[in-house]
């Protein structure tokens, strides 16, 4: 076998060293196909090997925790695609022989191969080896047209074909089955990374994920042809704005007698000039734009600090657009005023058009609703908000994006 492995390789190292920029293209499709079934095949063989390697217990010997953690260290793989590698080993082993065949024969990619083990060992369990053969077949003849993630679809359903007369109380096993892995399997880890940023991961249940996709594919669409947002970063965007809403309910639980609530910490003069940072209730630290865009629509406690930090007097809540003048505001806006954007009330905040910090007013001649990715717009950007002579918000684009600065307004709201 090594001797076998060593021509291999030295053919494809010839062929590596060949000039593909002067094959016709039907000898680079056949090129793609038969380096994609030599890898397949190497696969099938590299599997048997890792198998047989895990069974001896060969990496626990070499001082090794697990044959994952051997392979990691001895292919340099990360240690997902390492456990990863041994659970496909196991599963191909424990497979009936047509799972390994077609394989090596290059029949199937190695993404189809763990699909139908996965299938097969459902089907041998509900209905017996007989059948989990026959199932073998019918997979490796649908892998030839389609790719893993419709072949497991479809595999939901393979004793449909195979062993009708059991098909739908295996179907109902198979369900029970994978909602216990579901619940199993839920997590979300929040990981904390330099300059405050949150890295999440996880997997979430079919039940969770419905609603995530239900709330977050709306909210993430492009708000307008001057969106030039990535899809990742209006996701991203999409979340703050379902937090900033659940935030606004007045609905979660109490947190050490405290609505929930975000708290930032500056000093009046730095609000006012733009000059200092704000401080997070959890230690991390906002830029100054950043702090005057959520003083906004937040509700200013202000606080006299001593030299030391200490708290001297705590003063009240004041200037939050809110009861019968947000209603106003919803009333006449109908939703964020930015110019194309159709986002609801119900996801904006009330930006003072000018600043309660320099000195404006909490009145409805001086808010206008701005959903979140338009409310950091508007303050990171050149838009000069104003109100018409109706009394209407009107939008005035920069010089860059509009030489005449023509003022714009949002039509999706209109209600007459």
């Amino acid at each position: 076998m090594i001797d076998e492995l060593a021509r291999a390789e030295s053919a494809v190292a010839a062929c590596a060293d060949a000039a593909v920029w002067a094959l016709s293209e039907q000898d680079l499709i056949a090129t793609i196909d038969a380096t994609h079934r030599l890898q397949q095949r190497l696969a099938a063989v590299q599997l048997a090997a890792v198998r047989e390697l895990d069974g001896r217990g060969t990496a626990v010997a070499q001082g090794a925790s697990s044959t994952a953690v051997w392979l990691r260290h001895r292919l340099r793989l990360g240690v997902a695609a390492a456990r990863r590698l041994v659970d496909l080993a196991a599963a191909v082993d424990a497979a009936p022989p047509g799972v390994r065949d077609a394989l090596a024969a290059g029949a199937v990619s190695v993404e189809q191969a763990r699909v139908i083990a996965d299938t097969v060992a459902v089907v041998s369990a509900s209905a017996g080896a007989e059948v989990a053969d026959e199932a073998v077949g019918v997979l490796v003849e649908w892998a030839e047209h389609f790719d893993p993630s419709l072949l497991r679809k479809m595999g939901t359903r393979i004793l449909d074909h195979v062993a009708p007369d059991v098909a739908d109380v295996a179907a109902a096993a198979a369900l029970e089955a994978e909602a216990a892995r579901a619940a199993r399997d839920r997590h979300l880890t929040i990981s904390e990374q330099a300059g405050g940023r949150l890295r999440l991961s996880g997997t979430l249940d079919a039940e969770a994920a419905a609603l995530l996709r239900a709330v977050l594919d709306p909210l993430s669409a492009p708000s307008g042809l001057d969106d030039t947002r990535s899809a990742g970063q209006r996701r991203h965007d999409a979340l703050a704005d379902v937090c900033r809403l659940a935030l606004r309910t007045g609905e979660l639980p109490e947190r050490g007698g405290d609505a929930a609530q975000v708290v930032v910490t500056t000093s009046y003069d730095g609000l006012k000039r733009q000059l200092r940072a704000g401080a997070l209730d959890i230690g991390l630290r906002l830029d100054p734009g950043t702090v005057r865009r959520l003083a906004c629509d937040a509700a200013i406690l202000p606080a006299v600090l001593g030299g030391a930090g200490q708290v001297l007097d705590v003063g009240r809540q004041r200037r939050l657009v809110n009861g019968p003048l947000r209603r106003a505001l919803v009333l006449r806006d109908g939703g964020c005023a930015f110019p194309g954007c159709d986002r609801p009330p119900r996801w904006c905040a009330a930006h003072h058009i000018r600043h309660w910090a320099d000195g404006g007013p909490t009145s409805l001649d001086n808010a206008v609703l701005l959903c979140g990715h338009h409310h950091r717009h508007v303050h990171q950007g050149d838009w000069v908000v104003q109100l018409s002579h109706d009394g209407h918000p009107e939008f005035v684009p920069p010089a860059w994006l509009d030489p005449e600065q023509l003022p714009r307004r949002n039509h999706y709201h209109r209600r007459t």
